[in-house]
């Protein structure tokens, strides 16, 4: 399935399942920005828009409703709001109470679990790899799967992972030795086991393996 048959059916789904003002809401609300955000950088990285709900509604301190652009719920239980943000409208056109409210809400939102996830029309639609970077840094560490069998992640692997995230590159075993203190043969081990259980790849280079780079994630993984 291509995005723009999996945004239909995104669409129509969440459309079919809404009624009254939020169903209203929904069809008002995602518009170019909000496509655009799935196309250039959600579905490059995942392929899917499981998970994922458009004008997702949350309620303040009040209880005055809200919509998020996107809400993320993946099965591990985490919460993550995602708000594509224009100039004109975010910025331009607040005032300062507006301006505090914004800032007061999202801070509500993280007292309530969730985790806020900003990104600018601008970069959507000039700098998607930044935001697909970005996304992706953010994502991970709530994303890293079981196993197949079953097995789960031990503490020093999930360590192994962030490192990954954070640098960026091809991992070495050399760094891993240097991050989480254990010598290189132990390092090595679980390099090959994080592979082996389809988190990292290996990256051949001169006398076989030398280093080792994250796998693609699907939305649907969870610890």
């Amino acid at each position: 399935m291509d995005f723009e048959q999996a945004h239909c059916t995104f669409m129509e789904t969440h459309t079919n399942e809404r009624a009254g003002e939020r169903r209203g809401r929904m069809l008002r609300g995602h518009n170019y920005a909000e496509k655009l955000f799935l196309q250039n950088v959600w579905w490059p990285l995942f392929e899917s828009l499981e998970q994922l709900h458009p004008e997702y509604e949350v309620y303040d301190w009040n209880r005055k409703s809200q919509f998020l652009d996107f809400a993320f719920l993946p099965a591990s239980g985490s919460r993550f709001g995602i708000e594509c943000d224009g100039f004109q409208s975010h910025v331009k056109e607040m005032d300062r109470e507006k301006f505090s409210y914004a800032f007061n809400r999202d801070t509500f939102l993280t007292g309530m679990g969730w985790k806020r996830l900003h990104f600018s029309f601008d970069d959507i639609q000039q700098r998607p790899e930044v935001c697909r970077m970005l996304l992706q840094l953010a994502l991970a560490p709530y994303l890293a799967r079981s196993t197949a069998g079953g097995e789960k992640l031990l503490s020093a692997e999930k360590e192994v992972l962030r490192l990954a995230w954070q640098i960026g590159r091809p991992l070495q075993p050399k760094e891993v030795t240097d991050f989480i203190q254990i010598n290189f043969r132990t390092a090595r081990k679980m390099l090959n086991s994080l592979s082996n259980k389809g988190l990292l790849q290996p990256v051949p280079g001169g006398r076989g393996t030398r280093s080792y780079e994250l796998k693609p994630m699907h939305p649907d993984q969870s610890w």
